[in-house]
Parts: C-alpha cells; structure tokens; sequence
C-alpha cells in the first residue's frame, strides 16, 4: 500500500542509534515524511505546535520527560496526534507499554535484540512501516483516531446491527435469519481475538462484564512475550472477573479470563477425565505471522462447545480469526463483531463481516452487552 497524502513523522528517541535507524527508515517509507526528531519529551513537545506531526514514534524510557508523560500531554493538548511507542523486552518495560495503549498509543514496537544493527534496522521496518500504513488508514475520517482512543470521551451509542438485516436495508429486500444447521444453545465459552489497539479496547469492555458471567473467556491479543503478563495484571485490576495470563494444562473455570502467552499458541484440550476442559500451550509456529493466533484458538475452541460459543472479533490489522470464525460458525456459534467506527484498525472484523459470517456488528460499548445476552 503506498500512502496517498504524506503523513508527518516526529522521531523521539534519546538514543542516537534509534533516532538515526528511525529516521532513515521513514525516509524509505513512500508517503511518510520526516519532519524532525528530538532527543527527549520535553523538546518533543515544544516541536509539536510548529511542525504539526500526524504520529510520534516515541521512545517509552528517556531522561527529563518519559514516553508516557509525552503520550498524556499529547492526549490532553493534541489528541488527532498518534504514537507508536518504542519499548524494550523488560517487565518496567512492558507495563509502562501498557500504560501507553491505554492511555490510547497507536501501537508499540519491541527495540530489536538483533545484535546487528542492519538486521535491527530491517526488524524496525518491517513492523513499523504497516502500522504507519494503517495509522494513515485510520486518519481517512476527521479526528477518528482521538474519538476512538480517549476513554473520557463517551462511545457512540449505535445499536447492534445484523449484517445481513443491514444488506437487506440498504436493498430494499425482506431479510431471514439464516438459520444453522446446528441447534445452538446458550454459550457456555467466549473467545476474543484482538490486536492493535487491542489493550485499551480490552480495558473499556472488560470491566463492563460482571463478575458471575458464569462461563470462562479465552482471548488471543497480538503481543510478545512478558507483555501479556503485564497486560493481564493490569486488566485484573479493573474487572470483576479474574483476568490472568493462561498457563499450560490448567482447567479453565467459568468466571476467568485466560489471555494466551505472547510467544506461545493457545488451544483448548479435553483433561484426562474427558470432564474438563484445559489449556494447551505449544510452540507450533505462526499462523498469519502471528503467535498466538486467533485461528488457532478459535479452531480448537470449536472443537469442544459445538452450537455453545460466542466468538468475539475486535479491532486489529491483517484478519487473523477469519478462518477460525469460518470454523465456529459451521459450528453453530454466535459470532459478534466490533464496529468500524470504534476500531482503531478495521482490519480483523472487516474480513469476516464482509464474508457474511458475523451475527452481530456492535460499538465497543456494547460488545459486553451482546456477550452477556449471549451466555444467559
């Protein structure tokens, strides 16, 4: 994809190394420009007002103003700017990431622990030029990224809406139900697939879910290791449910919420007694360059709550879980999608909605709604 109108580029970083990789790689991105750079937050800031970037690309740990002190002055005073973090492979790491996502950064890149620095430079682009692609994407709509990020700001109570019945609308022409072959009960399991913009997405429907939901929930966030930990901790804090990161051969329990390993695949398996049902967590390698993948979870969650699952798709680049929605649904399950208006990335939910295979399209506010309708 090749941007149509530039997007302005600000490179904050203190580190000589990233600011020059950074900037020479943005150069060989078509459509981006450069339009400065700056060594720590404070002159960030001060650069803001004159050379009116689009995204920063913003280091998390700096002397004198961090990334999050930047990202929340950003949020107060400039919220059309975007941010995709830097941050490094460490626990102080990974939590100040996750402060950033929620605090609404764009997305977040792992500094390369490449020791060569050609190597580092080409891990760099080839994460960071699709983010800044679909960043460009997201910007197609006035302030549509700010609306969707700011957890102050009210979500836009749109009703939930059937594909289908919303095809049928536009027509003119009578809508049926389509009706499964399967007899579908009420759910007995919710799975999640998610990814950019995915953590503050989580922290905003999450907490909306009571605490007796009475079923577990499995999710698949795009992330690497350690992250996921971190993203699991900080959602328990806010939720009713017990939100924990999975962990291999535990019997999943109703009323906890297992979000899979970064690094590891996650799938459901029937425990030596053939009563349970636990998690499996192994080292096959990636679907959709992902690991964990959506599709694989969904795929094996599937296999064991035939006509009992309510799938969730939300916000997210690629489209990861179409092929395990295409599964789940020959399998009776109950399929909800986060709308185009609130996702930060309308990548995820689009494949499959346009396929057909989502029941209902609902805003982020809402998505909780729909699940507890589901299981109950």
């Amino acid at each position: 994809m090749i941007i149509k109108k530039n997007l302005r580029v600000l490179v904050v970083d203190d580190t000589i190394v990233y600011r020059t990789a950074i900037s020479d790689i943005i150069k060989e991105i078509p459509g981006v420009e450069l339009v400065g750079v700056a060594h720590n937050g404070k002159i960030a800031l001060s650069k803001i007002e004159t050379l009116k970037p689009d995204i920063l690309t913003l280091d998390i740990e700096m002397p004198v103003m961090n990334g999050i002190e930047v990202l929340a002055e950003i949020q107060k005073n400039y919220p059309g700017i975007g941010a995709i973090m830097l941050s490094t492979l460490t626990a102080d790491g990974s939590e100040m990431t996750m402060r950033a996502l929620e605090l609404g950064a764009f997305d977040f890149i792992l500094k390369p622990q490449s020791t060569s620095a050609a190597e580092g430079k080409l891990e760099i682009k080839r994460k960071l030029q699709p983010m800044l692609e679909a960043f460009a994407k997201s910007k197609t709509a006035p302030n549509m990224l700010s609306r969707k990020v700011l957890p102050a700001r009210p979500q836009p109570m749109l009703r939930s809406l059937n594909i289908g019945q919303a095809a049928a609308e536009k027509k003119g022409t009578p809508f049926k139900t389509p009706v499964s072959g399967l007899k579908r009960g009420k759910s007995e399991i919710v799975t999640i697939g998610i990814s950019t913009g995915g953590p503050n997405a989580l922290t905003q429907m999450l907490p909306r879910l009571p605490g007796d939901l009475g079923v577990p929930v499995v999710i698949v966030q795009h992330m690497p290791p350690v992250f996921t930990k971190s993203l699991a901790s900080s959602l328990d804090k806010k939720c009713a449910l017990t939100v924990k990161e999975a962990e291999e051969g535990e019997a999943i329990q109703p009323n906890v919420v297992y979000i899979a390993p970064g690094g590891k695949q996650m799938k459901l398996v029937a425990s030596a007694d053939g009563k349970n049902r636990c998690i499996k967590l192994t080292n096959d390698p990636p679907e959709n360059s992902c690991k964990p993948s959506v599709d694989y979870l969904f795929r094996s969650v599937g296999d064991y709550y035939v006509g009992r699952t309510t799938a969730v798709i939300m916000t997210g680049m690629g489209s990861d879980g179409t092929k395990g929605l295409a599964v789940l649904k020959e399998k009776g399950a109950y399929i909800i999608g986060q709308d185009e208006a609130t996702c930060v990335v309308y990548g995820m939910p689009k494949a499959p909605a346009d396929l057909g295979y989502i029941h209902v399209v609902a805003p982020l506010n809402k998505i909780a709604d729909e699940i507890v309708k589901s299981v109950r």
